[in-house]
């Protein structure tokens, strides 16, 4: 259909990658213990939907720039049909910080430049085919939650123990196409807001996540998935995954298997 992103490869031939950037150890922010539990999970489910999966872990603003740049310009990208772009860090409302980041001005990668490094101008290998955005961070200090009354009563109910934290247009040759297309982003809060994570079992985010794409990658699109991520935080009000900046023209799936 042409309404579904083209596979046109067979598993055996086709060169998936993915990247993924771990920013654990910071110079003068928390350590994010439970981190390394992302990294492994989303390493498995990425590999099994037939990506290699290049690490990177605890870089500066600069070194994630740069290991993007490295990325996009990969050969493997012309005989891919497809890339997954994860980052898990501290963040701020600006963007994401890297190891030597202080506070929400220094060492900050803004989230433009993941944008900017895999458009169409400077990465064509990638034109036309899914990049889908995976961002685990805090986006701010403030709890996504507010409470409400169903009520004509204004008086605020207190706090439930179930909201605590758990454990081609043609001209002399040259075609013209979007300067931004096909991103797919999923962020695991909305602005301002922060994102929990467990010591012991990793971001919820990313526990989620990888439950929904185990269950749903075989018969669901993308999105759909996506949509599945953020209803199973409908009992959690702390926090809420966000879809942004979405500019896929087509369903997207993934097909494992095939």
């Amino acid at each position: 259909s042409s309404q579904v992103y083209p596979i046109h490869l067979p598993r055996e031939t086709r060169t998936r990658r993915a990247l993924l950037i771990c920013n654990i150890e910071f110079e003068h922010l928390s350590q994010r213990n439970g981190a390394e539990v992302d990294v492994e999970g989303m390493t498995k489910l990425l590999e099994g939907l037939g990506y290699v999966v290049d690490i990177h872990r605890n870089l500066t603003s600069e070194g994630m720039a740069a290991v993007m740049k490295e990325f996009a310009d990969h050969k493997d990208h012309r005989t891919s049909d497809s890339t997954f772009l994860v980052f898990m860090s501290h963040g701020v409302r600006a963007g994401l910080c890297g190891t030597k980041s202080k506070d929400e001005t220094t060492d900050i990668l803004p989230l433009d430049t993941i944008y900017e490094r895999f458009n169409n101008k400077y990465c064509q290998a990638l034109l036309g085919k899914p990049k889908v955005v995976i961002v685990q961070s805090c986006r701010g200090g403030n709890i996504g939650s507010v409470m409400v009354s169903d009520s004509a009563d204004p008086s605020m109910p207190t706090p439930s123990s179930a909201h605590t934290v758990p454990a081609g247009l043609e001209d002399d040759a040259i075609c013209e196409v979007h300067l931004e297309s096909d991103f797919a982003t999923l962020h695991s809060s909305t602005p301002d807001t922060v994102s929990w994570r467990s010591s012991v079992t990793g971001s919820l985010f990313i526990q989620r996540l990888i439950e929904q794409f185990q269950n749903h990658a075989c018969d669901s699109n993308l999105q759909e998935i996506f949509r599945k991520v953020q209803y199973s935080f409908g009992k959690f009000p702390r926090q809420l995954p966000s879809q942004e900046r979405t500019t896929m023209l087509r369903k997207f799936y993934l097909f494992p298997g095939l």
